[in-house]
């Protein structure tokens, strides 16, 4: 039985298929961090690096819109979790460290 074109997945990591990439769109997504918002495509492991031009190009199709347009995606930088006592000044035998 062949699979219907809305239920291939387009973003692997997050199991985000077409067809929700299509109703994102139709609630009102039209760059690709509107569909990311909306269904986490591009936020598993590879970050985007397998599905974003896939997103893209059916943004683009969609709304009209040239690639340039529709991208670039906004990027943040990747942190980790520092304690809050990290930032507390510690005293050792009165002085500050």
């Amino acid at each position: 039985m062949a699979q219907e074109k809305e239920d291939i997945i387009i973003c692997r990591c997050q199991e985000v298929t077409r067809e929700e990439i299509l109703q994102a769109i139709a609630e009102g997504a039209t760059t690709v961090d509107g569909v990311k918002k909306r269904t986490r495509a591009g936020m598993g492991l590879c970050q985007g690096k397998t599905c974003e031009r896939l997103v893209a190009k059916i943004v683009s199709e969609q709304t009209g819109k040239p690639l340039a347009e529709v991208f670039p995606p906004t990027f943040r930088a990747p942190v980790r979790p520092v304690a809050t006592t990290a930032f507390l000044e510690e005293e050792t035998d009165g002085d500050k460290i």
